[in-house]
């Protein structure tokens, strides 16, 4: 009776050996199965996913107002042009480009009416190529509505949109995206409020008011009688 009892533990003992002597093969399968589920976990949640569009973002993204990386490839009129860069896994960075297609994500400042002076500006200001990151608000179509945060120094980063207003260089719209009633509509558009009246108070940009020469320079050149004189002085010239 005493053998059959020792039958279980010799099995125990030869799977135990034959685990010791093939530990780096457990150890390899161990390691591919984990990293097969990090792969999958990542793919479900889109984060290594490379967006292209403003349609393939999902929508559950724009409702949560997921921060996306990118870099910035070009400064239109109709907002930037950023190539999003996805989250990348270190041992499959390489297959990953591989993977990814070419394209990039039209971003606009959200809560921001840029003058003619904000494009040069933008272009003074950020570096070709620059990393930066866009908080999600809301999609029209093709366009992405964002807070825009590039970074200054290894540990200050700056939201665009609050710098335009703050240099005077745009004013305060509504955030398109996000509901009127809710509480981060109106954080931000305190935050925006509060940059802009910064550069009222400055008196900077589209806010620096006329110096008194400038203001009675446009008083004289409106003024009735001397519109009248400079017509007779034309007139003169032109019979004389």
């Amino acid at each position: 009776m005493a053998e059959p009892q020792g039958e279980p533990a010799n099995y125990l003992a030869r799977i135990s050996e034959w685990a010791d002597s093939h530990l780096t093969l457990i150890r390899n399968i161990s390691t591919g199965m984990a990293i097969a589920g990090v792969i999958l976990f990542a793919k479900s949640i889109k984060l290594t996913t490379k967006f292209t569009s403003a349609l393939d973002i999902p929508v559950e993204f724009i409702e949560k107002n997921v921060k996306l990386r990118g870099k910035l490839c070009h400064i239109t009129e109709k907002g930037l042009e950023v190539e999003h860069v996805p989250i990348s896994l270190p041992f499959l960075s390489s297959l990953q480009r591989k993977w990814q297609s070419n394209g990039v994500l039209l971003v606009r400042l959200a809560g921001v009416e840029l003058t003619p002076n904000a494009m040069v500006w933008l272009q003074e200001e950020l570096k070709p190529a620059q990393m930066m990151w866009f908080q999600l608000l809301g999609r029209e179509d093709l366009v992405l509505d964002c807070l825009i945060l590039v970074n200054k120094g290894r540990f200050f980063s700056v939201c665009l949109n609050e710098e335009i207003l703050r240099q005077g260089l745009g004013k305060t719209t509504r955030i398109e995206g996000l509901h009127h009633d809710s509480p981060l509509y109106w954080k931000l558009h305190k935050r925006l409020l509060q940059a802009e009246l910064k550069a009222l108070k400055k008196n900077k940009g589209i806010w620096k008011e006329e110096s008194y020469f400038e203001k009675l320079r446009d008083h004289i050149s409106n003024n009735k009688f001397v519109q009248k004189l400079k017509q007779f002085v034309n007139w003169l010239r032109i019979h004389i």
